[in-house]
């Protein structure tokens, strides 16, 4: 006479061995699409890079800007009144 628990273990067992296998593969493919995902977006990063560096540069350039007027500003005064 066969063990009914060990029959039931056995059941229970292959369902979660087949619940596995079906959850690994959909992580493969989740994957695979995500990989596939950031391939597609490396255009889009690269711009976003160069906007954000540009965005940098014209910031900076301001600054040095707005420090630069207050001296030429007092430079042409003083010429003006010479």
């Amino acid at each position: 006479m066969e063990n009914p628990h060990a029959e039931r273990q056995n059941v229970l067992l292959q369902r979660i061995i087949k619940n596995a296998d079906k959850c690994t593969e959909t992580v493969v493919e989740l994957n695979r699409c995500l990989e596939e995902i950031i391939r597609a977006n490396a255009h889009v990063k690269t711009a976003a890079d160069l906007v954000t560096k540009y965005r940098k540069n014209v910031q900076y350039n301001l600054e040095a800007t707005r420090a630069a007027d207050p001296e030429d500003s007092a430079q042409e005064s003083e010429e003006r009144r010479a």
